[in-house]
């Protein structure tokens, strides 16, 4: 017997005939499908240095385990959102939830790095067929006058698991349950999947599609998908290859590539076909000026993000727990930011956008500042009030940036403009890991020598001279420990032991010091990079600020307060 909230394909379904404990049991469903992209964007940032002890492969595979999600996600939302429009909303849902479990089992099961970075894009082309449906099937579950209640529950649910993400992460990585250790990051969404999809099956509305029967912009998917690998691909790899001339070429051949795709969306437009993207929204300076805006601002905070979690690990040899309760400042301070900005956004309109963005900057110049004073002896306590006040301010930022450039777009182009806006915004995040990451492992690299001679070497021969060790020896065991710091530090591979080490002539009196001298490199050079990557979030930040002011002034308030009810009107993810 069909279930009492549903109607058939054909018959469009009113909010108001589904009823109350359905809804809120129906926007459970929706937040345990929302919570399994947000989880699965965060908790790799934690787990990455397990995952490569464990698996092994050079740090271009860290940045492709979290980038090849974001950016599988960031091709796949304006298709996913297309299908949604085409199949309906809750059959999308339903098969994304299904498609997502099954490859978060994939990445638990992962025996390589290749293995996990497939799944990964998989897993997150998956997470693009589920995002887009979620917003709208809230509108379909609740009527104008009760949705800002389940957006109540909603926002600060999202912001909460935001915070306990990546704690969650840590303690799921060090607890090694059932001796899975990182596997259980993955396995952890096989119960909030199960969930969504038999509430969701119950409770959650069918409606009919909007444009049943229209056709998938395959060409334009593809285009769009090979333009923005050939981006993203040479800024990852390159570092780790010596940046050989087909990696520049590559990355300069997917700006014409993307221009085809933009032609492509116009001429099939003009056909009367509808496109991925209308791209007249983009005349508009303000939204134009927006998606700048957030590609910048989400490359900063999710490329930092993943440079600190690193450094706080690879970098200080912090557990994961450790790493991810420190971080956990930095999520708190951002829950609290976004409740401020929930209550004060009508009143301070896009003012709290530079509020929030100069408070970004005041913690991450903090965090320079601390990097740079307490350099090796850094510890948590150091990190905490500038994480968190960077936290702050990035929070303020969240809830109101998406009404803000959505201001002046007219109705009629709200679905494609707040869909390419969700797309742009993960390909922003995955610039962010790319180049942030870049930095941060280049300049681990490029410092070692300087920190070795600057720092450990003149260490390392006092410590030798009191354990005896004869002036000739000395020599020639400082010559290749410089030797071996400069390849170890430069591999593509970490975990293997470049030649250069094993011909190093330690003795029992100068192993110690000897090891010392290492690892004591390797920190400072972990710090330089760190200080270095922060300053490009600065930078970054810096540039946001100036995009902001192309913004409009306000939010359009029927947008701000009650989401359109057109059946295209796609609201961004939140993150």
């Amino acid at each position: 017997m069909e279930n009492s909230g549903e109607k058939t394909l054909a018959t469009p379904i009113s909010p108001s005939s589904v009823g109350p404990r359905q809804r809120w049991l129906g926007l459970l469903a929706v937040l345990a499908a929302t919570l399994m992209n947000l989880l699965d964007s965060s908790v790799v940032g934690v787990a990455a240095p397990a995952i490569r002890a464990d698996l092994g492969g050079g740090y271009a595979s860290i940045q492709w385990i979290a980038a090849g999600y974001t950016l599988a996600l960031a091709v796949g939302l304006l298709t996913g959102a297309r299908l949604g429009d085409m199949y309906g909303r809750k059959f999308m849902l339903m098969v994304g939830v299904v498609g997502f479990v099954v490859l978060s089992v994939a990445c638990a099961l992962a025996w390589s790095p290749e293995t996990l970075i497939i799944a990964r894009v998989l897993q997150g082309l998956l997470g693009a067929l589920m995002i887009p449906q979620t917003f709208g099937l809230l509108r379909d579950l609740f009527p104008p006058a009760e949705i800002g209640k389940a957006f109540a529950v909603f926002g600060p649910a999202i912001g909460l698991s935001t915070v306990l993400g990546p704690i969650v992460a840590g303690v799921l990585v060090d607890g090694d349950l059932f001796g899975t250790g990182w596997r259980m990051i993955f396995l952890i969404n096989i119960p909030l999947g199960a969930f969504a999809l038999l509430i969701g099956r119950r409770t959650l509305p069918k409606v009919a599609p909007s444009e049943a029967g229209g056709r998938l912009d395959v060409g334009g998917m593809l285009i769009a998908g090979v333009g923005t690998f050939m981006l993203v691909h040479p800024l990852v790899q390159g570092r780790e290859l010596g940046w050989p001339t087909w990696s520049l070429i590559e990355c300069a051949v997917s700006l014409p590539v993307l221009g085809a795709f933009a032609v492509h969306q116009l001429r099939r437009e003009a056909a009367g076909r509808v496109p991925l993207i209308r791209l007249g929204v983009f005349r508009r300076r303000s939204y134009a000026s927006g998606v700048g805006f957030v590609m910048v601002f989400f490359g900063a905070i999710v490329g930092i993000s993943m440079a600190i979690g690193l450094f706080l690990q690879l970098g200080l040899g912090y557990t994961p727990t450790r790493a991810s309760l420190t971080m956990g400042a930095w999520a708190l301070g951002a829950f609290v930011g976004s409740g401020f900005s929930g209550v004060t956004m009508g009143k301070l309109g896009r003012r709290i956008l530079h509020i929030g963005l100069a408070v970004m900057a005041a913690g991450i110049t903090w965090m320079y500042l601390v990097f740079d004073h307490a350099g090796v002896d850094v510890g948590t306590g150091d990190l905490l009030p500038a994480l968190g006040l960077f936290g702050l301010g990035m929070g303020m930022i969240f809830v109101p940036v998406f009404d803000i450039i959505m201001g002046e777009v007219e109705d009629h182009e709200v679905g494609s403009a707040s869909g390419a806006l969700e797309s742009l915004q993960q390909l922003g995040a995955s610039l962010g890991i790319a180049v942030l990451g870049t930095v941060f492992f280049g300049v681990i690299g490029a410092q070692a020598t300087h920190n070795f001679d600057d720092e450990a070497a003149p260490r390392l021969r006092t410590e030798l001279t009191a354990a005896g060790v004869p002036v000739s020896t000395q020599d020639a065991i400082v010559a290749g420990l410089r030797a071996c710091v400069d390849d170890r530090e430069n591999a593509t591979d970490p975990d293997r032991l470049p030649a250069s080490c094993t011909t190093v002539p330690v003795t029992p009196a100068s192993a110690e010091a000897v090891a010392k001298a290492g690892a004591d490199t390797h920190v400072r050079s972990s710090v330089d990079a760190v200080e270095r990557t922060t300053l490009l979030a600065l930078g970054l930040t810096a540039v946001a600020f100036a995009l902001g002011f192309l913004l409009p002034k306000r939010a359009r308030e029927n947008q701000a307060l009650v989401p359109d009810p057109s059946p295209t009107h796609h609201e961004p993810a939140l993150v």
